[in-house]
């Protein structure tokens, strides 16, 4: 058998490449298995998240592994080439023509999708347009040709995600329905991108065309109750900052995880002393009576408190709404 290993001094990524073919040939992850993500590989390897997807890009290339959407990237169905024959395969940033698909294949729309699968497997920080490049096994250059940039990107990235969820022809019944039916399908979109929430804040929103769709719903489920147009804003970006405001953490556990090595529940196992001493200072007699009753700890659940919130506010909304006499008509 061909020995597959990089001598000692090849580059970290090439390393970890090797790693995880020898894991592959080992029977250790079988067709359709995920290997480690960036993420994992750069808390794993103490590596940059750079390096991580250097590493994953190396396999993608030689047909290793490949990515599938929603699920992240897998080991391929069918044995690569070069690791078959034990030649080691290129450089990333080399290419060839041979792995190399016709430019005319390369589409604005499959450069915008590969994007949004990297985000939602890997992170927005190990985006890049070189990443993509070699996703696509283009030329590095080669999506330059459809976009100018990472931030262009970056906003085509987020109105085709906030573009994949639109709503009923016909409304649901009431103001509440419909702007429950609004907020929900916000935090699904949020939750089946998280990255979605790190683009924007409320002082400086995303203006793309998608995005609009969903504040024009919400608006409209708002309007015709008698409230003035600064009011109406307020309760609109209320509820916007209320689905926001809990999405962000999605991407930024996920991130603390990569950093830190810690899963949530390991991290806060870590700060046990911390926490046991500031429960025994006397100082904080709630907190330590309502935490000590939670036997197992607690359980921190965003979809619920999502609902919980959505409800909360929309119960304290509701007289302000319908002091103006009611349901309008339509």
């Amino acid at each position: 058998m061909t020995d597959l290993t990089p001598p000692p001094n090849e580059p970290p990524y090439l390393r970890i490449a090797s790693e995880i073919r020898r894991r592959i040939s080992a029977g250790e992850l079988a067709p359709g298995d995920r290997v480690p993500s960036t993420r994992q590989i750069a808390r794993d390897w103490g590596v940059a998240l750079a390096t991580a997807t250097k590493a994953l890009t190396t396999l993608r290339m030689e047909g290793t592994v490949e990515t599938k959407p929603r699920t992240g990237t897998v080991v391929a169905a069918a044995p690569a080439t070069a690791q078959a024959r034990g030649r080691r395969p290129q450089s990333p940033s080399s290419g060839s023509p041979a792995q190399v698909p016709a430019e005319q294949e390369l589409t604005l729309d499959r450069i915008v999708r590969t994007a949004i699968d990297i985000a939602d497997s890997e992170g927005l920080s190990a985006l890049s347009m070189r990443g993509i490049a070699s996703r696509l096994g283009v030329a590095a250059m080669s999506p330059y040709r459809y976009v100018t940039s990472k931030d262009e990107l970056i906003l085509l990235m987020a109105d085709a995600a906030y573009g994949e969820q639109f709503y009923p022809a016909t409304a649901p019944t009431g103001w509440r329905a419909r702007a429950e039916l609004g907020a929900r399908t916000l935090w699904t979109l949020h939750r089946r991108h998280p990255w979605l929430a790190q683009l924007e804040s409320l002082t400086r929103p995303l203006l793309v065309p998608n995005l609009m769709v969903h504040g024009e719903w919400s608006l409209s489920a708002l309007d015709g109750h008698g409230l003035d147009p600064t009011t109406l804003f307020d309760i609109h970006v209320l509820l916007y900052s209320h689905v926001q405001g809990l999405a962000v953490h999605l991407e930024r556990e996920a991130h603390a995880a990569a950093t830190t090595g810690q899963s949530e529940d390991q991290w806060m196992d870590s700060r046990a002393t911390e926490l046991q001493g500031l429960a025994a200072s006397g100082r904080f007699p709630t907190f330590t009576r309502v935490v000590a009753s939670f036997g197992d700890g607690y359980d921190l659940r965003l979809d619920h408190l999502f609902e919980l919130g959505l409800k909360a506010l929309l119960d304290g909304l509701t007289p302000m709404i319908e002091a103006g006499g009611g349901e309008p008509n339509g």
